[in-house]
């Protein structure tokens, strides 16, 4: 048997822009919920870091952020779908 090549994609994928590195921001603030809700996808959940294109350290600011916004209100948590 040979092996088969994986079928190649049309175009290479497009590297997401920092929104924080765009805007300035080196400090997520757990107040600012505009910012915050760009991070949130439409169901409550916190969107990956593959989407957003923030670096790790990034990411983890943001998630601990939009958790103390939830925490206090601002911000809803994931529902179940059902």
């Amino acid at each position: 048997m040979s092996a088969v090549p994986k079928p190649q994609r049309d175009r290479p994928g497009k590297r997401k822009t920092n929104l924080l590195h765009a805007n300035r921001i080196t400090e997520v603030d757990w107040k600012d919920v505009d910012l915050l809700r760009k991070f949130i996808s439409d169901r409550g959940k916190i969107r990956a870091r593959r989407v957003t294109g923030l670096t790790p350290q990034q990411q983890k600011q943001v998630a601990t952020a939009i958790k103390n916004a939830r925490e206090m209100a601002l911000l809803p948590y994931p529902n179940a779908g059902r």
